[in-house]
């Protein structure tokens, strides 16, 4: 970008001045620009929100400063391994153990804690061309409540210039000029690999069409892990749209990251689970089996995962949508045969497929479910824009 710029080294101090901040000649203007590095990172041309001071000096000098930082629980230190999150597989199982820590430290803030002014001075765009409610906004609480902004789009398919026949590549480059990061929802499975490959900031993949949804499966994973305990040895039950739901892929492709657990397939006929996830199972040593038995898969899981048939998957064949929908409810009698400790899921929003009288039992998990969303989203934008 500059090439006056030094290379990137470690600034030699301790532990409360963990930024260098650098000044370069800037083509445009009289006064410098400035570039910010961590111990570790080069965080680019983003300002940080720990600055205290802000001066002009001349334009033909370089100068290096430490700046000290308030005590916070959290550091910007080690560069998290990835730039996007796209897609499940990019993950490890320690990784996944890793992000959920820091989750679990996200519980933890506070208002006005230190811990909620981390990302102060950061910028999010959520670019969503489908509708969303509980991924767009826990993404937008989980940023604000780290102290950091968003702009937002909800509808961009028809309210931004996609609807004058602007290209996505065009958007995104468009849109990272504004901001630090960018989560998209898309109806287009690829759309977020697209946009990663074109942007130069982080691009978080927050659903792309019959694709993956890999923040859901994330908090799908420590919800799992929060309610029965553990996640090795485990018995799934995917339950509804298992065709089109980017929820249930994604979260499949975690499972297969841990030992013995085997995956239950329980959907209307028109809806079964694509063969690329079952042969991704099979290759990782994963037992799964379809069933059309939702009794006796329940009987045997500790976890029932439920989704609802999503309608606009369907375009015209509404016939095969009313032949799928319905035929799988989770009600009290399904209670009734579930062990004590197994737990229901559902990414939500639900139509008909639970019974709202399920709500009360304890082993409905989807309300808490859909809370660990706002932790898992806030340990994956401070990871994503200042490290671990």
């Amino acid at each position: 970008m500059h090439s006056s710029i030094p290379a990137a080294k470690t600034l030699q101090c301790s532990e409360n001045f963990l930024f260098c901040q650098w000044r370069i000649p800037c083509k445009h203007h009289s006064h410098s620009k400035l570039v910010y590095l961590s111990q570790s990172s080069f965080l680019r041309n983003k300002r940080s929100p720990k600055w205290d001071k802000f001066t002009f000096i001349q334009k033909d000098r370089i100068q290096c400063q430490a700046l000290k930082t308030e005590n916070t629980p959290f550091s910007v230190g080690k560069k998290f391994q990835l730039d996007d999150v796209i897609e499940a597989q990019q993950f490890d199982r320690d990784t996944l153990s890793a992000i959920f820590e820091v989750a679990r430290d996200m519980e933890k803030i506070e208002k006005n804690s230190s811990g909620s002014r981390i990302l102060r001075g950061y910028l999010m765009a959520t670019l969503f061309y489908e509708p969303s409610t509980r991924t767009r906004l826990s993404f937008e609480s989980a940023m604000k409540r780290l102290g950091g902004e968003v702009l937002t789009t909800e509808d961009a398919q028809e309210f931004s210039s996609a609807a004058k026949g602007e290209t996505l590549e065009d958007t995104i480059r468009t849109v990272e000029g504004y901001t630090d990061i960018i989560v998209m929802r898309h109806f287009e499975s690829g759309a977020a690999q697209r946009a990663a490959t074109t942007a130069d900031i982080p691009i978080i993949n927050a659903g792309d069409g019959p694709g993956q949804h890999p923040t859901q499966a994330f908090l799908d994973v420590y919800t799992i892990e929060r309610e029965i305990g553990k996640l090795d040895g485990i018995r799934v039950g995917l339950v509804g749209d298992l065709a089109n739901g980017r929820t249930v892929r994604s979260l499949a492709y975690l499972l297969a990251k841990y030992k013995d657990v085997k995956v239950y397939f329980v959907s209307p006929d028109v809806v079964k689970m694509k063969d690329d996830i079952k042969d991704y199972l099979t290759s990782k040593g994963v037992e799964w089996e379809e069933s059309s038995d939702l009794m006796e898969v329940a009987s045997r899981c500790d976890v029932v995962y439920q989704t609802r048939i999503q309608r606009e998957r369907f375009g015209e064949n509404i016939d095969l949508y009313e032949e799928a929908r319905g035929k799988y409810i989770v009600s009290p009698a399904v209670l009734e045969v579930m062990q004590k400790h197994a737990v229901i899921m559902h990414p939500l929003p639900r139509l008909d497929e639970i019974t709202v009288d399920v709500d009360r039992d304890p082993r409905a998990a989807y309300f808490r479910q859909a809370k660990n969303g706002l932790y898992i989203r806030m340990a994956l934008l401070k990871l994503l824009l200042i490290g671990w």
